[in-house]
């Protein structure tokens, strides 16, 4: 009935012809109470009567244009009456529409509910669709003759207001939100959109062409919205350096996916060109191989640089990196890398050849360069050798390079694994042969090497553990059967151990069976083998049978020569601390005397060198356990036990096990002896100390050693290998929460700008080290403490502050990604069950209750200057997009995030602002800078969606662009949240 008296009511004020301010005032005393104008259908009702003919009627347009600018009605229902008329032909009306369009397609806003913003995004984009098809359709009059000035003019009337429409980036920014609500419309406009594209070249007037097309660049550019900004200008990128380092030195086995997603997220992060970003890649390779210590650091480092960096570009070059070729990028490293020409030498003359040749030639294989590329780049680097000094010898000469070793191994590491699948009870022999051949020189580092730059040492080393299983078994044999069968436990045992301390002993670990079978060397392993950092129970080591540590006893101490047949080796390996501790005690009772323990040692290490390993193993937890004064005699026989026996062996391969031996044996020592000042010279081991070990200055405080170690590295520019052993081993020892605190500290203290951003860069690649469970402590202990204390918000200041922002960022996404993912390195120590207890104690589920923290920081309720709690907030205030994806929130690192962003919500709606102010809004305009469009998975998505009308009320933050990255669009939610926020700009 309403609907038919506001008609009634627009034909009697025609009539009268009352004028635009009498019909407002009589239209509001006919209808005094009541819905509002949009939903009585005001301005459709005005139109319908304003177009009845082929003319608009002036006098009711003019009370539409009133409505409009007394706010009637609004400019959502406007639009979408106008995008209800479609007698095109009608041109007149046409024109008068388009002119009505003028008054608000450029300035609209909107400051009512979610409701009536999203309702606008709507409007905006059907009206798009109404004028491409406008312009549709006088782009196809062009053709006919008679009207073709019209259909240009009409034409060009339409496409001032398409520029109108889309060039703002508020309203592309409302047509995206339209878009992702209304799919079926926004397939209607990309139809109209094709139509007209169809009909662009029958546009003669070339000014009119130029304009359509940049429209239609905008149309386009709609789904496609970004934040990201220019990329960045400088040469050298020390986070990728450190990064290459880092994993080169302590990941050689981590999964090669899992250092290219890390490279990916720090490219995007700092904008890094992708020549440039290649080049650092190379750079901190070559500086890898250089700086590498003799042995089998440098079989690890080239073996990272020749196999697992090619293998990570090839993953690489599946991502979009950037707008050209990745084989043009490729080439372009290539290209600047040949200039660094002192750095090529030296890398050279280390490996005794020509490293970037070689380089070059692993690329071509995997497809990373073309064949015309590597060419010309080898021809290059050919005439730049021949002007470098030579330092050729006769010893050089004869030395085959490191590289071309490194090469060839890898195919000999999948032929040993085919080797090994095969039934070893068939040609036992044949087996003890290749792994005789394995033990020989440097062979056996070469191929671990390989295996782990090429992600099969994990096989490798189950093939080793099968082996030593088999070895176990006792069928009807002879001598020589039991000697193959010795040899095969012996050797399959030292590589294990030999692998376990080289890469660390999770690559060994397996699975947990499920028909509880136990695994001999695992279990040994686990409660026995001495690590750095380890700390063993002596005791472990008494589970064996009594019966048969007395047999054992009483064969080594008789001359007579230890029996092969019918021996189960892993049972006289779990015997043989037992035994040692009986000769240990009846040594220190005057029962035996030094020559008698002398041969029993002899006879210990004088066949199988497993049975000496896990004699030494047991003693050297056991001195740990001993005063002073008693720890002569166990050091004593650990001497014993690493002097070689000179006397004739019957069993084969004896040097080669020895030599391996000794070098298990040193590490094993290295903790114990450094304790006790006590040296042991070990035969045929390592000529200098085993490297990056006992890095810590005895007497010098840590934080000292810290910050020291710190200024070191920001002063050089960059981290080397020795520094991040240094940092790993504080990390070790000061705990994570000292260890990231005082970093901060240091960083907070940096007053020069160009200092604190490369301390950022640094750090974060520090951080890699535990990245987990650092960022846990840096978002959950010290961003909080920071935050909310007035006294700490003066170091918050510019430039520090807005570093710490950067950093708190890039270890939240680093942090956030690769938790997702699952990715952790063997060096990443777990927490405990009780620690992750606590930080569900310090951040509690429901934040409806405050948070230990917030609740503790907000106890004075007097002093401004402290923060009051989220928590006493509603729930509907906290919603965030992470509870709407149902994310597990009893995770630690998600627990964590939503309770900073819960603080960070808290300090914008407070009503003291400052530094901690300034420092939330670099912290949002950083997440915006290094974040895809979207929030879904990022660490946005624990922001409560009040806070969003929080921040566009910061001026740096009040961009529409802005607005899009921080919600999720994905949501319907997000999207009313985006509009409103964006429709009140």
């Amino acid at each position: 009935m309403k609907v038919v008296n506001l008609r009634q009511a627009i034909l009697q004020a025609w009539k009268e012809r009352w004028t635009d301010y009498q019909w407002a005032i009589n239209m509001k005393n006919l209808f005094p109470k009541g819905p509002t104008w949009d939903l009585l259908g005001l301005s459709d009702h005005l139109l319908e009567q304003a177009l009845v003919g082929p003319s608009p009627n002036p006098l009711i347009m003019s009370y539409l244009k009133y409505a409009i600018s007394s706010q009637m009605v609004s400019y959502a229902s406007v639009m979408s009456s106008i995008a209800k008329f479609e007698d095109y032909s009608r041109e007149l009306c046409v024109k008068a529409l388009l002119e009505l369009m003028d008054m608000f397609c450029d300035r609209l806003s909107c400051q009512g509910k979610a409701e009536e913003c999203i309702s606008l995004c709507r409007a905006l984009l059907s009206t798009l669709g109404w004028l491409l098809k406008c312009a549709a359709h006088f782009t196809e009059r062009l053709k006919e003759g008679p009207d073709a000035s019209s259909g240009e003019e009409q034409l060009q009337l339409c496409v001032n207001r398409i520029e109108k429409v889309v060039s703002r980036r508020k309203n592309r920014a409302l047509l995206h939100i339209a878009r992702l609500e209304e799919p079926v419309t926004w397939a209607n406009v990309e139809q109209a959109f094709i139509k007209l594209t169809e009909h662009c070249n029958k546009i003669s007037n070339q000014q009119l062409r130029l304009k359509l097309d940049e429209c239609i660049g905008l149309i386009k550019s709609i789904s496609v919205i970004t934040t990201q900004t220019e990329q960045n200008t400088k040469m050298e990128f020390p986070t990728v350096h450190a990064l290459i380092i880092l994993e080169g030195t302590l990941n050689l086995t981590s999964d090669t996916q899992s250092l290219v997603e890390q490279l990916i997220m720090v490219k995007r992060m700092q904008r890094i060109p992708s020549p440039l970003f290649l080049l650092e890649i190379w750079k901190a390779c070559f500086v890898g191989l250089i700086e590498s210590p003799e042995g089998t650091q440098e079989l690890k480092w080239t073996a990272f640089t020749f196999l697992k960096i090619p293998q990570a570009l090839l993953k690489l070059k599946k991502y979009p990196l950037g707008d050209k070729d990745f084989t043009e990028d490729v080439n372009t490293a290539f290209e600047f890398l040949l200039k660094l020409t002192p750095l090529l030498d030296k890398a050279d003359q280390r490996c005794n050849c020509d490293c970037v040749s070689l380089l070059l030639q692993e690329c071509g294989k995997l497809g990373l360069l073309s064949e015309g590329n590597m060419t010309n780049l080898v021809n290059k680097r050919t005439a730049d050798r021949e002007l470098a000094p030579q330092l050729k010898s006769a010893e050089n000469a004869s030395i085959q390079p490191n590289p071309g070793l490194i090469l060839r191994a890898e195919p000999t590491v999948t032929n040993i694994l085919k080797t090994m699948d095969a039934d070893h009870s068939k040609s036992p022999e044949g087996l003890l042969g290749v792994l005789g051949h394995m033990l020989s020189g440097k062979s056996l580092d070469l191929l671990l090497a390989a295996a782990a730059a090429t992600g099969k040492l994990k096989s490798f080393a189950r093939k080793f553990v099968k082996l030593n299983e088999f070895a176990k078994n006792i069928t009807m044999e002879g001598s020589k059967a039991a000697s193959v069968r010795a040899l095969l436990f012996d050797i399959s045992f030292l590589m294990l151990c030999h692998v376990a301390q080289t890469y660390g002993s999770d690559v060994i670990l397996s699975e947990p069976c499920a028909s509880g079978e136990v695994v001999f060397f695992e279990t040994w392993m686990l409660t026995c083998m001495p690590e750095e950092g380890k700390i063993l129970n002596p005791e472990q080591g008494f589970r064996a049978d009594p019966t048969k540590v007395e047999s054992l006893m009483t064969h080594l101490n008789t001359s007579a020569e230890m029996k092969l047949v019918q021996v189960k080796w892993h049972e006289v390996c779990s015997c043989t601390p037992a035994a040692i501790l009986e000769v240990l005690n009846a040594w220190e009772h005057g029962l035996l005397t030094l020559e008698a323990v002398q041969k029993i040692t002899d006879n210990i290490k004088g066949k199988i060198c497993s049975m000496a390993i896990c004699a030494v193993a047991w003693l050297v937890a056991h001195v740990r356990m001993l005063g002073l004064e008693e720890r002569e005699k166990p050091l004593q026989m650990i001497f014993q036990l690493v002097t070689p026996l000179y006397a004739e062996n019957t069993l084969q391969f004896y040097n080669e096990r020895v030599a391996i031996m000794n070098l298990i044996l040193e590490q094993m020592c290295a903790d114990v002896l450094q304790q006790t000042a006590t040296s042991i010279m070990f035969p045929t081991a390592n000529l200098g100390p085993i490297p990056y070990r006992n890095l810590l200055p005895v007497k010098k405080p840590i934080k000292e050693v810290l910050i020291t170690n710190f200024n070191n590295v920001l002063n050089k520019g960059w981290v080397d290998s020795r520094s991040i052993h240094v940092f790993e081993a504080l990390l070790h020892m000061g705990g994570v929460y000292w260890f990231c605190n005082n970093l901060v500290k240091e960083l907070l203290k940096e007053t020069r700008k160009e200092h604190c951003y490369k301390a950022v860069e640094l750090l974060h690649s520090v951080f890699c080290l535990d990245m987990q469970q650092i960022t846990l402590v840096l978002l959950g202990h010290i961003l909080p403490g920071l935050l909310t204390n007035s006294l700490k918000w003066q170091s918050l200041m510019d430039p520090p502050g807005r570093a710490l922002a950067k950093l708190s960022v890039w270890c939240s996404l680093s942090s956030h990604s690769s938790h997702n993912k699952g990715q952790a390195t063997a060096k990443q120590r777990k927490r405990h069950r009780e620690d992750i207890e606590d930080y569900i104690n310090l951040f509690p589920l429901d934040d409806s209750q405050p948070s230990k923290l917030l609740r503790l920081l907000s106890s004075n309720e007097e002093d401004p200057n402290i923060l009051s709690s989220p928590g006493d907030r509603s729930m509907s205030s906290s919603l965030t997009a992470s509870q709407l994806h149902n994310i597990n929130m009893r995770d630690p690192l998600n627990r964590v995030l939503a309770n900073l962003f819960l603080l960070i919500s808290t300090i914008l709606s407070s009503k003291v602002a400052g530094p901690h102010t300034q420092f939330v809004q670099w912290f949002m305009e950083e997440c915006v800078e290094c974040l895809d469009q979207g929030s879904r998975g990022s660490i946005l998505q624990f922001m409560p969606f009040t806070m969003v009308s929080e921040l566009v009320k910061l001026p740096a933050l009040s961009k529409p662009k802005t607005v899009l990255a921080i919600t999720d669009l994905g949501l319907p939610l997000g999207r009313r949240v985006a509009a409103k926020a964006i429709a009140a700009l």
